[in-house]
Parts: C-alpha cells; structure tokens; sequence
C-alpha cells in the first residue's frame, strides 16, 4: 500500500515538475511586442498632418494588436529635438521609429541617428537618406494639390487666391506650383499669393495669414500648412476654403471646399508586418492616387457638378498615366520655358529639388528653412 502512495506522490511530482516546465516553456515561446514610435512635429489631433498620421499610428495598434506596442511624441517643433528623444525612445525599448517631417533623421546630427542606433529601424517622411536602417516614405501629393487647386480655381470670382504656406523646402514649392497650375486648368486667369508663416504648425500664425490674405483682396484661400486655423477665418469671413492633409470641413461646413489627403495607415501596416516577420529592408516609398496612398476629402456644398466632373476627369488621366502635373509646357513666373511641351519632370532630379515658382504665382521663395 505505501509503494503505491509512494508511487502515486512520485506521479504528481512528476506531473507537477512537468506543468511548471510547460507553463515555463510557454512563457518563454510568448514574442514580446515591437515596440514602435511615431514622432510628431505638430499635435496628434491638430486636424491636418500629425493626426493623418496618428490615424495610421491607431490602425497599426488595431491591426496587430498585442503583438505591438506603440506610443507618440508630440509637438517636436525643431528636429534639433529629435535626438534626444530619441535616445529616450531606445532606453525604453523602442526599435522602430517613424520620424513624421522633412529630414528629422537626415540633416546634421539627426543624419547618424541611424548608425549610432544600429539595431532601430527609423523611417522618415520626408527626405532622401536611405541608410541600412532607415527607410523614406511619402507621395505624390502634388497630384491631389492640383486637384484641390481645380476647386479654388472654380470658386474665385476675383482670380486671386490666397495660399498659406510654412518653408521654402522643394517640397513645398511643388506643392504651390501644382496647386497654381491645378486652379489655372479651370480658370487661365487665377493667381495664387502667397503667404508664409515659417512654421508647419502655428495656428496664429496661420489666422494672422488668412486675415492678411482675406484683407489683401483674395476671394479663396488655401493652404500647404497643418492646422484647420485659416479655415475658421474663412467660415467667419464667407471665403471659399481648401485644407490639406486631413478632412477638416467641420472647422468651416459653409465654405469648405476640399482637401489633398494622405492615407498612411496601409503603409505602416505593411512596414510593421515586414519587421514583425522578419522581412524589413530599407527603401523610398512614393505612393500614389492609384495605390490609395493619396486622396481627395469629400467636397463642400460650394463645388458646383461642373467642377466635380472636371475634377474626376483629371484624376482619371492621372490615374492612368495620361496626365502629369508637371508636363510641359510649364512657364516660371518671368515667363520663361521651365518645361517644354510634352516633357515630364523627374521625380528625384526635378521635383525633390524645384525652387522656382510658375507663372501665376504672386510671392517668392521664402529662404527660411525648417528649424534644426
């Protein structure tokens, strides 16, 4: 009888022993989540580009649940900022880093991040580095500018239309070339004056723009800035309004007209999954109106049928490849051939360096560059 007790105690000891190692071996088969950072120039809810991306920031977490953990910065106004946070992004484990402005992992000290960091996979919207370790991202948001410039082109009735714009990046200046040359398609005479605030982000910079704008005789304003701000002026005033990055036709359901839009989530799902599986390599990405990436907000009640239709025409030849934003002829503002008929401007060579206005444009290039 006590052999079998014996016996019996041995075989719950054993199985006792047995469940330990399986719950250890279980917990240690269980993959610790990536841990993945967004580092915003603006705040995650400003109603233009921090919150387009803090939307993909959400999609990622939704997406994989908890196979990731993610987190944001806020607010980073100068990249001079951006190693400091990021060396507290590493401490806490982070090892994917999506830095959300032109060149916070690229100009000066921030351009070796990626080396100091060897085993952090940075991405970087905007710019061109591309290291073994940091990937580029953006699009060609000069096509939905264009769009968005048809709409203001249709609704002035005074041919001069306002722009608020933040740096003197090429980035920036395709963008007021393509919403000019956008506006003229429908209506030959518009003009575009400009207006910088030298800041991507600053609400009252933005009003003060608007107003000045407002008082200087345009009838439309648009924007290439972050904050809905200019919008509130025009609902105030009952001046025609297109936004950018986001649909913020709440901030003026009278007057707004539409917006260029991004949407990045679809883009960070694919990157997160690559480093999730193993499989991330460094590259630039610029996506398009035909893969989703870039897109048009709904209009507002001021774009006529006639607009909408012209609009869906341009962004079908766009979708297929009959029609480029920058394809010649295209004159500078002296009036000087920049592109011949029937040439096409390259992406790298041309538009990542373009410093020159259209013809059109009312303003130069502002020489104030984004701040560290």
């Amino acid at each position: 009888m006590r052999r079998r007790v014996v016996g019996a105690g041995l075989v719950l000891a054993l199985l006792a022993v047995g469940l330990v190692l399986t719950t250890a071996g279980s917990a240690k088969s269980e993959q610790a989540p990536l841990k993945i950072a967004w580092m915003y120039p603006g705040p995650h809810n400003d109603g233009g580009w921090s919150q387009a991306h803090e939307r993909g920031r959400l999609l990622v977490q939704k997406t994989f649940g908890n196979k990731v953990q993610t987190t944001y910065k806020e607010n980073i106004f100068s990249n001079a900022q951006a190693p400091q946070i990021v060396a507290g992004l590493v401490r806490e484990g982070y090892t994917m880093i999506f830095g959300c402005t032109f060149g916070m992992f690229e100009n000066g000290v921030n351009g070796q991040l990626w080396s100091k960091y060897p085993d952090v996979k940075f991405e970087q919207a905007t710019g061109l580095q591309i290291k073994k370790n940091q990937s580029e991202y953006f699009g060609a948001g000069e096509d939905t500018i264009y769009l968005s410039g048809m709409a203001a082109g249709a609704a002035t009735k005074k041919n001069l239309i306002g722009y608020i714009v933040p740096f003197g990046i090429p980035e920036v200046v395709r963008h007021i070339n393509a919403f000019t040359l956008g506006a003229q398609a429908v209506n030959p005479k518009a003009r575009v004056k400009l207006i910088w605030t030298n800041a991507w982000y600053s609400p009252p910079k933005e009003t003060a723009a608007a107003q000045a704008l407002i008082a200087a005789g345009v009838d439309v304003i648009g924007q290439n800035v972050d904050s809905p701000a200019a919008g509130v002026v025009a609902e105030q005033k009952g001046v025609p309004w297109v936004g950018y990055d986001s649909d913020a036709r709440k901030s003026a359901p009278k007057q707004w007209l539409t917006a260029a839009t991004y949407d990045w989530g679809p883009y960070y799902v694919k990157r997160v999954r690559a480093a999730l599986n193993g499989t991330w390599k460094p590259g630039f990405y610029y996506g398009t109106i035909k893969d989703g990436f870039t897109g048009l907000a709904p209009y507002g009640p001021k774009v006529s049928a006639k607009t909408r239709a012209q609009i869906a025409a341009k962004r079908k030849a766009m979708v297929s490849g009959k029609f480029s934003v920058f394809q010649g002829p295209i004159y500078d503002q002296s009036g000087k051939l920049k592109v011949k008929p029937g040439q096409k401007l390259r992406l790298i060579q041309d538009l990542y360096t373009m410093q020159w206005l259209v013809k059109g444009v009312v303003g130069k290039v502002s020489s104030v560059l984004p701040p560290g």
